[in-house]
């Protein structure tokens, strides 16, 4: 970020900074208090119908789930990697890592996506669509179950793709040595948001692959 890009309303390009990573912990913040809600409401209802809830749970691919896992930390080390780079004026592997990262993003999506299309093919969807194999009606705990999985994960999907957008942008930004060793908090800041997407990623894994 170049000192001609200071706004209007800051006296310095520090205090620009300051304001920038302080709106993205504010940020992170609201994120964490939205997804903590849902965890506290899957530990509610995963008491309510234990047994029922537990069932939606089985057709969930324990393989996947975990290759997503390894996909994401990974991912996280690269975007680590990137930051790294940056503070130290190597832009061109900063970008490079950016890349790399926002590569292993779209893998995530595409196992994600292929198990959700198992689940389609299963008649394991969310709230009244949710079918058994001999079309009967599932029970009411299994039914909320299910549409939890598909509720939290796929919100985390859709965090996955923001967070895509945001390392491609600054990764463009790298490349083009828009920042500097000084000057890279919009780098920092992405990373930040893709450390939490992973964070999330790593409570919502054993809650819905590995403890039916």
């Amino acid at each position: 970020m170049h000192a001609s890009r200071l706004a209007e309303q800051f006296e310095t390009i520090e205090k620009q900074e300051h304001a920038a990573r302080l709106a993205m912990w504010v940020f992170l913040g609201s994120e964490t208090l939205l997804f903590g809600a849902l965890f506290a409401l899957y530990g509610a209802y995963r008491v309510m119908y234990e047994g029922e809830f537990v069932e939606s749970l089985h057709h969930n691919d324990v393989l996947l789930g975990t290759t997503n896992t390894v996909i994401l930390i990974t991912s996280s080390f690269t975007v680590a990697l990137a930051i790294h780079f940056v503070r130290a004026s190597r832009s061109g592997l900063a970008a490079l890592m950016l890349g790399v990262s926002t590569l292993f993003g779209a893998a995530f999506l595409v196992v994600k996506f292929t198990e959700y299309a198992a689940h389609v093919r299963e008649g394991v969807l969310p709230a009244g669509m949710y079918s058994l194999a001999a079309g009967q009606q599932p029970p009411g705990g299994a039914i909320i179950g299910a549409t939890l999985y598909w509720l939290m994960t796929g919100l985390h999907a859709l965090h996955v793709v923001a967070g895509m957008i945001l390392l491609a942008v600054v990764g463009i930004g790298c490349a083009r040595k828009v920042y500097s060793a000084e000057r890279y908090v919009a780098v920092e800041n992405a990373g930040l948001y893709w450390h939490l997407v992973d964070l999330v990623w790593i409570f919502l894994w054993p809650l819905f692959y590995l403890t039916d």
